[in-house]
């Protein structure tokens, strides 16, 4: 069972959001540690599941996918069978971003990377219009994101 988290281990997670890429160095001098206890905690975090991977944040733009689209989608029936081979679609895709199975008028939200209108309708057309029991769905271009987080720190100001 995970260790329930403290002020320094929140620290520690807050300071590795703002830049995975930190020094252990850099990590205990914000958090007020030594390395060699604040390489204990981070360690212990990882193997407790609170810090789950590492990743670099990549600038979609300059990849040639200059256009974030959100799509509400709800599905025909909601069996299991419907539910998985959904999802199963969803994962395949390399411009899906973002899945969320959704409460209220849609069953999922999905937010996808594509290059330009030309390039959200080939998605459509090609993608997601094949894919098994979608019954409808409505599409909205982002203009401008105005905050990116990938978690939250509660309890951290």
């Amino acid at each position: 069972m995970a260790k329930p988290l403290d002020r320094i281990d929140r620290k520690i997670l807050r300071a590795l959001l703002g830049n995975a890429r930190l020094s252990n160095s850099q990590v205990a001098e914000m958090v007020g540690l030594s390395p060699s206890p604040c390489w204990q905690r981070i360690r212990r975090l990882e193997q407790d599941g609170y810090i789950i991977g590492y990743v670099a944040m990549l600038d979609q733009r300059l990849l040639g996918a200059t256009e974030t689209v959100i799509i509400e989608v709800t599905l025909d029936r909601h069996d299991d069978e419907i539910l998985e081979s959904f999802g199963r679609a969803m994962a395949a895709m390399p411009e899906v971003l973002e899945v969320y199975l959704t409460t209220g008028e849609y069953d999922y939200f999905i937010k996808v990377a594509v290059n330009g209108t030309a390039g959200y309708e080939e998605f459509l057309r090609k993608k997601l219009y094949k894919v098994p029991g979608i019954r409808h769905s409505r599409s909205s271009f982002a203009l401008r994101c105005l905050k990116q987080m990938h978690s939250i720190v509660p309890g951290i100001e």
